[in-house]
């Protein structure tokens, strides 16, 4: 077990603990206990007599000692000196197990001999007590237990035996687990920020913590006055900002600036009262050194001076032109190229500089940006004195304290070379166009950051045509969560460094939203005499979606292991609780509180059982248990069952010629339930909810991730808030919700419903407007057959023997007693060995079982699936039900190919039982 117990001796504690047996003194319990170690003592002369003795002592004092040892909440053994374990108490076997007569070491850790570190070991050895601390694995998780371990003495002193208690201290372990992983918590954050942190008692000024950061600069200060360490002051600061910051305003953050007077930095600082992991409110400071922005101010006029100098010192023509379309700036080499002197111009109007068609080119460039108050960027042939060339313009507002626009910056620069290379691009290029243009991968080039080259295939995958994007920057073509990596790689290829030439990133479409996923294969190539990037770009977004998909699904199914199992166990006990509800429900008068609160309680189970019924959907026990049947009913009761009390109301529209499915109707109706509950909470102001069913059929007019064919389509639309686009992708997920309340696992039950329905679930919605859900069912072609009135009621009662065959000790109880209720005499096997001798012997003393209920699957011992073979060969006509808590097994849904008459999922009622058993004895 990997655990050792550990030993106290008794009349340390009968002093240590209160006893339950308040009749006697603790005096006299002491006495008891001595006399119980004199007779021990006598007994010591062997091995045989000392275990013989031990347990003659303990058997005639046991009404004493167990009053004493059960009322100690701690577990309790007594061991021989042979490690033989003579005595435990019951809090000592719910934890070990009963293990009386069997050697320590072999009961605990199945070993051949005694136990390294053993405690009892080392207290025999030396006659001490010793306390260690093991961990222990049981059905809950990790226990953390204390063990303390003593010898018991004769008269002579002589060590006859050994005590231990055994007590759990998970609790306070995982306290203080939590304790100190919230702290280190903390203090990463702060260690991880680059700035001055430090935290400080408010109430003594002492320094409780400072950060990497605040060491460097003031050295370790933990324990020092706060105005003393920051400030070299000998009392608290005059400004100091505890008034700010706690009472009224706590919780709040306060900003504020000031200089140090230690080594004279500015500093913007952000305090703030927080919890400290003990509890207590403390002060927290983040101080910001912002000396550098404090002397860039003192330094704006120099830097303006610098930048008039670099003005004048560019080869490209820079000028500034105000709201009345005059030359208020013009530096050296603009002037000089207009054939000017900047005296000269300063004053002018610009259209006096310019031919009358450069002119009016350039007013429509500069009303543009006097207007929308943005940069401008344009091209033209411009006509100047005695030559032309082709100018790049940049136009940049210059606005005024109030925002609006009173002048215009123009940066012009000569591309005339840039123009002719452009020309000699595309005439070099021609020749390979047809050859790239009938590529369905996108080619490109990119130089200068910037598309050269592009195809239309590489256009068409982000929504653009190829004119569009030649120029472009490439940057601002990729989505922000990937530019990072994607420009830094470019860079580094560049540079000629070893990078990935093929990966993945994300591309914006043209509307700005849509990301495309796309491969990218890179390599340089020498494009008009210098180094540019080639490569092909694939859309692979369809792909990545399907890889989801089914990420998705194996996510399910992992969780679905965990949950089947889960749920299997559970419903045995809820089998045992609605039962016995539905009996005390017999007992008494509707009416009375006792009706109402076993009804109560009755609703809370039933809800019990819908949650394990959300979790066999997504293990393989969620397999559905199909029968044929009629949709309108289902969720005309499913969303009167949701709906119930609300102020919410239902819309139900569907043909009279409606397929029927071949359904688990629960499970359906568990999903409609979801929908509606969605529904219903995303209109809390009220509302319809409007469901639709209809008969398609899957083909290009109804195109479906689906095999063609008929199909019931459930149409479920609320008109509330919506689900934003970044969420709707996720809805389906196990666990994923926005609510601050729910678990989760409603849509993602309904997703695994459809699918093991080998339907389809999807929806769509848009904020502000409301949310459809579609429901996707394949349509039979079996027709519902017309069910007869089997005339039985709550009160009918049957007649005959029943066996029932079920591990669960709980299960056997309630059903024994639920058969007796419905006139049924009940007989018990506990596997499908006990089933078959009992079914045996009652067939031959011609008093043969009228039915048999049989659990599917008992771990310990032969299930329902392989006793009832071996029952139909002893008779074949025997009226068999399988009943399980755990559908996975194709035997639940498919009964009949196993020899069963019919199949019962637990948990069940009184009233289920009897309409089940009629059935089958009567042969419906």
């Amino acid at each position: 077990m990997g655990l050792r117990t550990v030993i106290i001796p008794l009349d340390f504690i009968a002093a240590r603990h209160k006893m339950k047996d308040e009749s006697r003194t603790k005096e006299q319990l002491i006495n008891e206990l001595k006399e119980l170690r004199r007779k021990i003592a006598r007994l010591e002369t062997s091995e045989a007599e000392l275990k013989q003795a031990a347990k003659t002592s303990l058997l005639d004092d046991k009404s004493h000692t167990e009053a004493i040892l059960a009322a100690i909440g701690d577990g309790i053994s007594i061991q021989a000196v042979n490690y033989r374990i003579l005595y435990q108490n019951q809090t000592h076997k719910d934890l070990f197990g009963d293990h009386v007569g069997e050697f320590c070491y072999t009961a605990y850790r199945e070993r051949k001999d005694v136990c390294e570190e053993c405690p009892i070991a080392m207290c025999f050895k030396d006659g001490r007590i010793h306390k260690v601390e093991r961990n222990l694995i049981s059905d809950t998780g990790i226990l953390h237990i204390a063990v303390t371990a003593s010898p018991l003495r004769n008269s002579k002193g002589e060590i006859i035996a050994g005590i231990e208690v055994t007590r759990d201290i998970t609790k306070r372990k995982m306290a203080e687990k939590e304790l100190d992983l919230e702290r280190q918590q903390l203090l990463s954050i702060f260690e991880s920020i680059n700035e001055v942190v430090y935290v400080s008692d408010p109430h003594t000024h002492e320094v409780l913590y400072t950060n990497k950061a605040s060491k460097d600069l003031f050295g370790n200060v933990v324990g020092q006055k706060c105005y003393k360490a920051f400030q070299n002051l000998e009392s608290p600061c005059p400004f100091c900002t505890n008034k700010h910051i706690f009472g009224r305003s706590e919780g709040q953050p306060y900003i504020w600036e000031f200089q140090n007077r230690i080594n004279h930095h500015w500093f913007r600082c952000i305090d703030k009262a927080i919890h400290w992991p003990d509890g207590r409110m403390v002060r927290y400071e983040m101080a910001i050194d912002i000396t550098d922005r404090k002397l860039s101010e003192g330094a704006l006029v120099e830097s303006e001076k610098r930048y008039r100098t670099l003005a004048e010192a560019a080869h490209d023509m820079i000028f500034i032109i105000d709201s009345e379309d005059k030359v208020q700036y013009a530096n050296s080499f603009a002037a000089q190229s207009l054939g000017y002197s900047p005296e000269d111009i300063i004053g002018t109007p610009r259209e006096t500089l310019f031919p009358a068609d450069t002119t009016s080119r350039q007013r429509s460039f500069l009303q543009k940006v006097f207007k929308n108050g943005a940069p401008l960027y344009s091209e033209s042939e411009t006509q100047f004195k005695n030559h032309k060339l082709w100018i790049g313009t940049m136009l940049v507002p210059i606005k005024d304290e109030g925002g609006e626009v009173n002048s215009v910056l123009g940066i012009s620069r000569d591309i005339t070379e840039t123009k002719k290379a452009e020309e000699a691009i595309k005439k070099s290029e021609e020749k390979y166009r047809m050859l790239i243009e009938n590529i369905q991968d996108g080619v490109f080039i990119i130089q200068d950051a910037k598309i050269k080259f592009l195809n239309e295939a590489f256009a068409k995958i982000i929504g653009y045509t190829a004119e569009e994007l030649v120029g472009i920057d490439i940057q601002k073509l990729i989505a922000p969560e990937d530019l990072d990596i994607v420009m830094d790689r470019y860079q580094q290829r560049l540079a000629g460094r070893d990078v990935p030439k093929e990966y993945e990133f994300l591309m914006l479409h043209k509307d700005g939203v849509t990301r495309v996923i796309v491969n990218m294969l890179v390599g340089l190539v020498d494009y008009q005499g210098r180094t540019a990037s080639m490569g092909t770009v694939k859309d692979v977004t369809e792909h990545k979606k399907m890889e989801a998909e089914l990420q998705k699904a194996q996510k399910l199914e992992s969780l679905g292991i965990l949950a089947g199992g889960i749920a299997h166990d559970f419903n045995n006990i809820l089998t045992a609780i609605t039962g016995n509800i539905s009996l005390a429900k017999m007992y008494a008068q509707p009416g009375l509180e006792v009706f109402d609160i076993l009804t109560e309680a009755e609703k809370a189970s039933l809800r019990a059982k819908n949650l394990t019924t959300q979790l066999l959907t997504f293990s393989k026990g969620g397999i559905p248990v199909k029968r044929l049947s009629s949709i309108p009913k289902l969720i005309k009761d499913s969303c009167s069952f949701a709906l119930s009390g609300s102020k919410i109301k239902c819309e139900i529209s569907s043909p009279d010629n409606l397929w029927p499915v071949e359904i688990d109707e629960g499970q359906i109706s568990q999903v409609i339930h979801h929908m509606i509950i969605n529904a219903q909470q995303a209109m809390p102001e009220g509302g319809i909810i409007r469901v639709k069913a209809e008969n398609i059929t899957a083909d290009a007019e109804h195109p479906l991730p689906l095999k063609g064919g008929k199909y019931l389509k459930i149409s479920i639309k609320d008109h509330g808030i919506g689900i934003s686009e970044e969420h709707l992708a996720k809805i389906f997920d196990p666990y994923f919700t926005t609510k601050q309340e729910g678990s989760g696992l409603g849509l993602a039950s309904a997703y695994s419903i459809i699918k093991k329905h080998d339907g389809h679930i999807t929806a769509e919605s848009k904020l502000g407007e409301g949310t459809t859900f579609y429901i996707y069912l394949p349509a039979s072609e079996k027709k519902i057959p017309i069910v007869k009135d089997t005339g039985i009621s709550s009160a009918s009662r049957g007649k005959g023997k029943v066996l029932v065959m079920d591990d669960d000790d709980t299960v056997r109880l309630v059903v024994g007693r639920m058969l007796g209720q419905c006139g049924y005499e009940a007989e018990f096997a506990e596997d499908g060995d006990k089933a078959i001798d009992l079914y045996k012997k009652a067939k031959a003393t011609g008093q043969p079982f009228d039915a048999v209920i049989m659990d599917l699957i008992i771990p310990a011992g032969m299930g329902g699936k392989e006793a009832i073979k071996r029952l139909i060969e002893i008779d074949p006509d025997i009226r068999a039900i399988v009943s399980s808590g755990y559908s996975d097994d194709p035997v639940l849904s498919n009964f009949k190919e196993y020899g069963f008459k019919d199949a019962m999922a637990k948990p069940y009622e009184i009233a289920e039982l009897r309409q089940m058993l009629h059935k089958v004895i009567s042969g419906i």
